[in-house]
């Protein structure tokens, strides 16, 4: 009789095994018609194996086991099957989060095309709240930080129209609301830029190459590269205790009133060849770690590098101080072609010596 059992319990296993395999392969995935059969089978293979082992056994208990035996697999089919409805829910849960950010991406792709369409508008105002509307999308979305600090400096790059000395009295107001808009430009892109004492901040590129820039203060933030060739700089222009970690190049960069760069860092390229500053200039405690080019640069006004420090190259070749210059004493630099005011006192490093109309020779 035990046989019976073991026979019709394989078969029947056999036949649960098979139908799970087709089930498995299957999209649909029913598995319940396997599981009964798996559990009737593992009953009868269960009850039969311990009626052959111990034929003297009671009944009862034989079918006790058998049932607790196809128990468990009617147990392991539920656990399947509760596992199976979480990462249903959770490939739902994945699918409405991509949905949701999908969406959140398409009104921000809106929000910004529509910024930039109305830094277009006549109206100042209406230009000066598209930047605080960039400025807001760039906080919310800082995948999208780069991208509006680009338009902005290309905004900044665009020549103004009207200059003053040339304006009648209604195109000076438009200059005037013109030098607004483009002063909460130059605000837009300091705040949105890490403070210089930030840990590992993102490293944003400033392109601000012919622009013109009026008290534009970057001071106390991290930068990634600057680029300010042949930039015009008008007023007190700050960027004092900024952090440089790429590339500085204000070549052929012109400034027309105060220029605050001290304690600033400069950890790689600092290029200011060429650089023409008419007023005071001050780089004290700045720290120059990368190459550094001064060569042909003019500075009419005071300029001061007390404390400065240079690490890497320094170039000073063809630089021309009229109003008086400090420089550090321990600066080794080529300084072929450095000229200096007579008229005004002088710091030089040591071994630079002032010949015939200022000519420094070291």
């Amino acid at each position: 009789m035990e046989h019976v059992w073991w026979i019709a319990g394989a078969v029947v296993s056999l036949v649960a095994l098979a139908l799970a395999l087709v089930e498995l392969r299957s999209k649909r995935k029913r598995m319940l018609a396997a599981t009964l059969l798996g559990s009737a089978g593992a009953f009868l293979l269960v009850a039969g194996w311990l009626l052959a082992i111990d034929p003297g056994a009671p009944k009862h208990e034989t079918i006790k086991t058998g049932g607790l035996a196809g128990g468990a697999v009617v147990a392991l089919y539920a656990l399947w099957l509760n596992d199976r409805r979480r990462r249903v829910d959770e490939a739902k849960h994945e699918l409405e989060s991509q949905r949701a950010e999908h969406d959140r991406s398409r009104v921000a792709d809106e929000r910004f095309a529509k910024s930039v369409e109305l830094l277009g508008h006549d109206a100042d105002q209406v230009r000066v709240g598209a930047m605080h509307a960039m400025a807001g999308l760039a906080r919310s979305r800082p995948e999208y930080a780069q991208t509006v600090l680009d338009v902005l400096c290309a905004y900044l790059r665009r020549k103004p129209e009207v200059f003053e000395g040339e304006q009648r009295e209604g195109q000076r107001r438009e200059g005037d609301r013109e030098q607004e808009v483009r002063l909460t430009a130059q605000r837009v892109v300091a705040d949105l830029l890490p403070a210089a004492d930030a840990q590992d901040p993102p490293r944003y590129r400033l392109d601000l190459t012919d622009a013109h820039l009026r008290y534009f203060d970057l001071s106390h933030r991290a930068i990634g590269s600057l680029v300010m060739r042949g930039a015009v700089l008008t007023g007190s222009n700050s960027l004092h205790h900024a952090v440089f970690h790429g590339d500085v190049w204000l070549t052929g960069t012109g400034s027309a009133g105060e220029l605050h760069l001290h304690d600033a860092v400069f950890r790689e390229r600092a290029w200011f060849s060429g650089f023409r500053c008419d007023g005071p200039a001050s780089f004290e405690r700045s720290k120059f770690l990368g190459p550094t080019k001064f060569a042909d640069a003019r500075f009419t006004g005071t300029v001061t590098f007390d404390g400065a420090r240079f690490t890497g190259d320094a170039d000073f070749r063809g630089a021309r101080f009229t109003g008086g210059v400090v420089l550090p004493t321990a600066l080794t630099a080529q300084a072929q072609g450095v000229r200096v005011s007579e008229e005004h006192a002088n710091r030089l490093p040591e071994g630079w010596k002032v010949g015939p109309r200022g000519e420094v020779r070291s």
